[in-house]
């Protein structure tokens, strides 16, 4: 008997140039054999070059896009990206909670490709007190890492971070409540590699690959743990994060074979699919 198809619900805010929010994760999941869902909490004016404007929408609305879905579906994980507001955040977890919603996927996004911040800062607490104990795992970069953990000094996520800082920074993440934390070390100065960390109940586990030189990485974070999503219904952890990052590598690789904007361009997710 083969296995149902898994069911992924994307809550995140839209990226009208298709390349990162809940553009990115339908790609993503549909890429890795996944059907994918969406509860839309911004609509953001934005492409390559970055954001010019974002309408949040009523956390209630949010709350019924979710409730819709969980009415009426089987939902095998939720991934969660841009979530704007300290409302809104209340929102989900709540709907989150009373769903009893299983492998939680958690990129908490912040500040967009182009510097341009996506999550109000009166946000960040009710984030760490509302949504960061119901995640299964949560995918910070450095930058975001910096934010929850209130060290100013590392806000730019490069030279004020080091490999054996990131370590060190594992213990006080995963103390927020997460069952999981995937510390991503793409920020990282001076390497010719890109590390990411991934710290459980069972201890660490680092994941690495060369790092691409491409200016086409717009939504390499949303695309990341998009993947996971899609993977954690069908296998363990640590072997859905490398699947992960083996997918979002080749989707580098393969993002010069895409033309799309003068920025930063988006990643190619269906370089596994599209042969021509």
């Amino acid at each position: 008997m083969t296995s149902p198809i898994p069911n992924i619900l994307s809550i995140a805010g839209t990226d009208p140039s298709g390349g990162a929010g809940i553009h990115a994760d339908l790609k993503t999941f549909s890429a890795l054999g996944a059907y994918g869902m969406s509860a839309i909490t911004a609509v953001v004016a934005q492409n390559t070059c970055g954001v010019r404007g974002v309408v949040t929408l009523e956390p209630d609305f949010v709350a019924a896009q979710i409730d819709a879905v969980f009415d009426d579906v089987r939902v095998d994980a939720v991934k969660i990206g841009m979530v704007a507001n300290a409302g809104i955040i209340r929102a989900v977890a709540d709907r989150l909670r009373t769903h009893r919603a299983a492998n939680v996927v958690f990129d908490p996004v912040m500040v967009a490709k182009s510097g341009d911040r996506l999550l109000d800062p009166e946000a960040v607490a009710a984030l760490k007190t509302e949504l960061l104990p119901l995640a299964t795992v949560i995918t910070p970069n450095l930058p975001e890492a910096a934010v929850l953990l209130e060290r100013a000094g590392e806000g730019d996520g490069a030279d004020d971070w080091t490999a054996a800082t990131m370590q060190g920074a594992l213990p006080a993440l995963r103390a927020m409540g997460p069952d999981w934390v995937l510390l991503k070390g793409g920020h990282l100065a001076g390497s010719v590699e890109s590390t990411d960390l991934l710290a459980g109940p069972h201890g660490m586990q680092s994941f690495s690959a060369p790092r691409i030189a491409t200016t086409n990485d717009h939504g390499t974070g949303c695309t990341l743990s998009a993947a996971i999503a899609a993977l954690l219904p069908r296998m363990p952890m640590a072997q859905a994060v490398g699947r992960a990052k083996s997918y979002l590598q080749g989707a580098l690789a393969a993002s010069d074979r895409l033309d799309v904007g003068h920025g930063h361009g988006p990643l190619h997710h269906f370089h596994e699919v599209w042969t021509s």
